[in-house]
């Protein structure tokens, strides 16, 4: 079964507000067997604008990735991210080897 992958692309406005999203993110991530493949970091585009913060989470498979967006968990976080950052995101499928 492939992988899910969140893939999001995020300007942040109030970085200390910011880090009340992240920590209350976390329980929806570890429920749903998140990786952080990308969070953040040097980055560079090759097309198009691109935002300021880039992150890539890996799950188990794309119904936990979805399930962990839809769950109470994360909607708790969306509902302080959505006030302190601007985020194009979305799931991918992951290729199966």
């Amino acid at each position: 079964m492939p992988k899910g992958y969140w893939i999001a692309h995020v300007d942040v406005r109030d970085p200390e507000r910011y880090k009340d999203y992240v920590a209350t993110a976390r329980p929806a991530f570890e429920r749903f067997g998140a990786r952080f493949l990308a969070r953040g970091g040097t980055w560079e585009s090759l097309e198009g604008a691109g935002r300021g913060r880039n992150v890539v989470i890996e799950f188990p498979t794309f119904a936990a990735a979805r399930d962990c967006y839809n769950s109470a968990e994360y909607q708790a976080a969306k509902a302080i991210r959505i006030t302190v950052a601007d985020a194009d995101m979305l799931i991918v499928e992951g290729a199966e080897s």
